[in-house]
């Protein structure tokens, strides 16, 4: 049974990761929220989804707005991604996603989720 969870192993926290999720993932997104994202087979990794956010310092000088951001895609991410997560494990997938932040306006939960709502579906729709 898949919970709506966050955990700390559920972070793609790698160095290496994240720079071969730029250069060989896919992007898609909806302005302003941008994602990159690598499907490859299942691993001996237990969670079906490595994923992580960033907000640009160039956008957002005050770390407390950053982090608020990060917090609200984080939030809808994890509200939201029960889903795609069950479609990775029937189909025995593993998928590394990064959002962005490209805006330069503090954005609401609602405009946040809808976003990450609508990327999510059209990510599931190439599963």
């Amino acid at each position: 049974m898949l919970k709506k969870t966050l955990s700390k192993s559920e972070r793609l926290k790698s160095r290496k990761s994240i720079d071969r999720l730029f250069k060989e993932g896919a992007f898609m997104g909806k302005y302003p929220l941008k994602m990159a994202y690598i499907i490859e087979e299942l691993n001996e990794q237990k969670h079906p989804t490595l994923f992580a956010v960033s907000v640009p310092k160039k956008n957002f000088k005050k770390a407390v707005d950053r982090n608020r951001i990060k917090r609200l895609v984080r939030e809808a991410f994890r509200i939201n991604c029960l889903e795609a997560k069950s479609k990775l494990i029937d189909h025995q997938k593993q998928m590394q996603l990064m959002f962005v932040y490209q805006g330069k306006d503090m954005p609401t939960y609602v405009q946040i989720e809808a976003l990450v709502k609508s990327v999510l579906s059209s990510l599931e729709k190439k599963l």
